[in-house]
Parts: C-alpha cells; structure tokens; sequence
C-alpha cells in the first residue's frame, strides 16, 4: 500500500474520441489499417469526419482511460496532458475530472484544437483509430509538475505520445523525479507501429533503468523483439529482468516478473461490441491491483475483469463501477 498521495499518475494524450460504425468496405474504401492507429492532419480529419455516419463523442486518451479506470476501482489517479482552451477541451477536463481524476494541466491559450481520434467499429467489434493530435503534441517538461510526479506511487507514461519531442522530455523529467521519489515508473507501449518507429527507445528506457514497468500486445512485443514468435519475444522480455504485462486477446494475459511468469485466461463476455480500450482498462485493473498490495494473479484479473466490461459496450470508459463489479465476482 502506498502513502502517496495518488497510486497513479497518467501521463498522455488528451483525446476526444468519435466513434462510428462502419462495414468493412469503408475502411477499404478509405484505405484505413484495420485494427490500427493512424496518425492523420487536419485536412484528413476534415475529410474522414464527413464521411463518416452518426458518432458518438467520448472523452478518451489511452493513459487517460487508464486512469479513469483506476479511478473506477477506488483508486487514486491524476492525469496530465494537454487540451486548448475551446469546448472540447472543456468538454474534456469536465469528463474526467467527474470521474475522480485528478487533472490539472493548463489549457493552451491558442495553437491547434483539441485532439480528437475518429474510431470506426466493424460489426466484428474490431477498432481502427485515426487521430488528429492537435493541442496533444503541445504538451511539455513545464506541464509536469513536480510535486504532483513525487506524490504518485506510480507514474504511467503512454507510448503514443513518444512522438513530440518535448513531450519525450516531459517523459524523462517525470520519471527522474519519480524514482528519486521513490516512486516506480510505466510505460504503455501503445501499438505495434509506435514501436516500429521508437523500438530502441523504448528498450533503452529499460534498460537504462528509466522504467520499472511494462505493458504491451502480444503484437507490440513481437514488434519490440523483432520476431513473428511469440515465445522467442518473451524470453527476450523475460531477459530484461523486470515486471513486464502482455496481454494476448482471447489467450489471456502474462505478468512476467523476475521469479518467473504468471498467467491467467480472459474474463468471459457474450459478446464483443468494442475493443477499444482494452489495454488500457486491463492496466487499470493490473496497476489496481498493484499499487493495492494484491498478488500477481489478482492483479491479472482485475485487469480481466475490467478489459471484460470495456469490450462490451462502445467507448473506453466504464459503463458501471468497477469497484462494484470486482466485488459482485469476488476479486474485491
């Protein structure tokens, strides 16, 4: 159990999403990388938001859903992350701050808008995401405060937002003051084409002792390790010599410590409405779990449980309280 005064801190982009339902032939006729997180202008935006049917508006952001999530359990999370000043941004701040998450990053004054990524569903329930980042790439070392980093057990850093390269630095400052803190730092890291374009990077963040903590995809893995196995990629991991998580959609997940590897199976649902989110709810649970005192195996569980009720329903954010659910199936 940690004395701070949050168990977790996001750091990440602050992203309005919109959601659509589309069949597949749109993604085609768009040339859109099903299941996969594109980077998109304005104008691309401008374009794919009319072509588009009826959307649903929800504020989201991978860290940002993490920490709502968390929030959701009864743990206590604060996020830091950029919006401008204009009514999605408020719109935003308003969403998440209403879910117990602390957020008190500064608005940009002017610049690009808000960011907002257009998430179209398949009738299979898959997501591919095209994110127009916006006021997101504004974010820098300024708008990380300090006494908010050393009052976090946790620091979660997300990988999408690896790109700005201020927002790296605004990385690194958080995790040195995190660890002399004493505080543990996370990275999520986000999609298997992040990690093609930062795969040295990201393993030089830990190796060089700048994260304590891992999440990824099986895909992401394997794109880290640069391999199509999947045991080869996770001895690669598991040689890396600290706490790593990998889920791997319907086969469950792995938490990797330096004793060995730990799994469990997914949490059953009837039906997947919506994928998107569920990494980022899995870690919720997972760092729950974590900053709470529970065993590895619990941990893995709250982190089904809640990847569970995100793919059930469209959006990335909780339908019901979590805390409830995990106690109603005895995890709590």
């Amino acid at each position: 159990m940690t004395s701070k005064r949050y168990d977790v801190l996001a750091l990440g982009n602050a992203i309005v999403d919109v959601f659509a339902s589309a069949e597949e032939d749109f993604l085609v006729s768009h040339g859109l990388a099903k299941g996969a997180m594109m980077l998109i202008d304005e104008a691309r935006a401008e374009l794919l938001y009319g072509a588009m049917g009826p959307g649903k508006y929800v504020s989201g952001g991978s860290a940002a859903n993490t920490a709502a999530g968390l929030a959701s359990f009864g743990g206590r999370s604060a996020f830091i992350g950029k919006v401008k000043a204009d009514e999605l941004g408020k719109l935003y701040r308003h969403d998440l701050t209403s879910q117990g998450v602390a957020f008190d990053t500064a608005a940009a004054a002017d610049g690009p808008a808000t960011a907002r990524s257009f998430i179209i569903v398949t009738p299979d329930g898959e997501r591919t995401m095209n994110t127009y980042l916006g006021a997101c790439q504004g974010l820098m070392p300024a708008d990380v405060d300090a006494a908010t980093v050393e009052n976090a057990d946790i620091v979660y850093l997300e990988g999408y937002l690896w790109d700005p390269p201020a927002a790296k630095d605004a990385f690194r400052k958080a995790s040195e003051l995190a660890h002399k803190a004493g505080g543990r730092v996370a990275i999520t890291l986000s999609d298997s084409f992040c990690v093609d374009r930062y795969r040295d990077e990201f393993l030089g963040l830990v190796r060089n002792g700048l994260v304590d903590l891992v999440f990824a995809n099986e895909h992401e893995l394997k794109s880290l390790y640069q391999t199509a196995d999947f045991d080869t990629a996770l001895a690669g991991l598991r040689a890396e010599n600290i706490l790593a998580v990998v889920t791997r959609s319907e086969n469950g997940a792995l938490a990797v410590t330096p004793e060995g590897i730990v799994a469990e199976p997914v949490f059953p649902v009837e039906r997947v409405v919506d994928a998107t989110g569920a990494g980022d709810l899995f870690a919720a649970g997972f760092l729950f779990g974590l900053t709470s005192g529970r065993e590895t195996c619990d941990c893995l569980r709250l982190g089904a449980l809640a990847a569970a009720e995100i793919i059930s329903h469209v959006g990335a954010r909780p339908d019901v309280n979590l805390k409830t659910l995990a106690g109603n199936n005895g995890l709590l």
